[in-house]
């Protein structure tokens, strides 16, 4: 826990206040607007799905570009490493628009499965065949950074490298007292726990459990695509162009992807994301950063439930 706060105070100290300020007052206006009018909301709503598409990538693309634009745009040479770095951030909002819309896999399913085990099936897959378009993305990625001699698995953060987990469950079991909190109040456990989504197969199986915990299983891997995504490509492959610079415009996208949760986690997911990238840039490694998210992410799922349990 020291190791964290002196990693936090020295990024903040070599931080500008302009910059901080400035940012955090761009992302106090989104989320007002976004929970006055519904920016979220209404965006997953449009349809065709490629309008809805289009309408995250101008909307992503603008609040990327615009806290990268209030932190300032680094210096980059060669040409060759300007385009890489150009080409990274036009990409990074194009694949979360893609992941925030829903993908119709039905044509993969087998031709005998009926409701409800359709249904089921489409929603568990959702997560990992998105996880499998971030492997491409980072795939990609990783081509354009090997012509310039820097290795995978340092550029995203997937290594074991000096890495200590101990602190990262100290840092879990603080956070304990706000989940028991959070799971009090109204919008949280009409939010939590995210299981409720498969809750239509109840009347169709003896033991529901066995399908719960894999959908469970497939909710865990989003917080590993959005470790690898935010810290590992968005700080870690970002720093080698822009050093310090890349970890507040990652915060500010951050924020905005948690506008369709409870205020109070989308406030803070700015200051949350703002900590993980200052550890994940130092210490190299996004596993510290999936081990709180992972684990706030399932205390929340049994916060939830213990909630709605104990609210009837």
């Amino acid at each position: 826990m020291k190791d964290f706060i002196t990693y936090l105070n020295k990024y903040l100290r070599r931080l500008t206040l302009t910059s901080m300020l400035s940012t955090i007052i761009f992302i106090s206006i989104l989320i007002i607007c976004n929970y006055t009018f519904g920016i979220e909301r209404r965006i997953r709503d449009i349809r065709p799905w490629y309008l809805s598409l289009s309408s995250f990538f101008f909307f992503y693309s603008f609040v990327f570009y615009f806290a990268w634009g209030l932190t300032g745009i680094p210096a980059i040479r060669p040409p060759a490493d300007r385009r890489h770095f150009l080409l990274i951030l036009m990409a990074a909002p194009l694949y979360f628009s893609f992941k925030m819309i829903h993908w119709d896999l039905s044509p993969l399913l087998p031709d005998g499965l009926h409701y409800p085990w359709d249904r089921y099936a489409l929603i568990v897959l959702q997560l990992p065949a998105k996880l499998l378009l971030l492997c491409v993305l980072l795939w990609c990625c990783d081509k354009l950074l090997r012509q310039e001699n820097i290795s995978g698995s340092a550029v995203f953060g997937l290594t074991t490298r000096n890495f200590r987990a101990a602190p990262y469950f100290i840092l879990l079991t603080l956070m304990l007292p706000l989940v028991a909190l959070a799971s009090t109040r109204p919008d949280f456990l009409h939010t939590y726990p995210k299981v409720k989504n498969v809750a239509f197969i109840t009347g169709y199986t003896s033991h529901s459990w066995p399908w719960q915990l894999l959908y469970e299983l497939s909710y865990g891997l989003d917080f590993f695509s959005i470790e690898l995504f935010f810290r590992g490509l968005l700080v870690i492959g970002l720093a080698h162009y822009a050093g310090e610079k890349a970890i507040l415009p990652m915060a500010a996208f951050y924020c905005t992807i948690h506008f369709g949760k409870p205020l109070g986690e989308c406030i803070s997911s700015f200051f949350g994301g703002l900590i993980l990238g200052v550890i994940a840039l130092r210490t190299r490694s996004i596993l510290g950063g999936l081990i709180v998210h992972l684990g706030l992410a399932w205390l929340m799922e049994l916060g939830g439930w213990l909630g709605n349990l104990f609210s009837l």
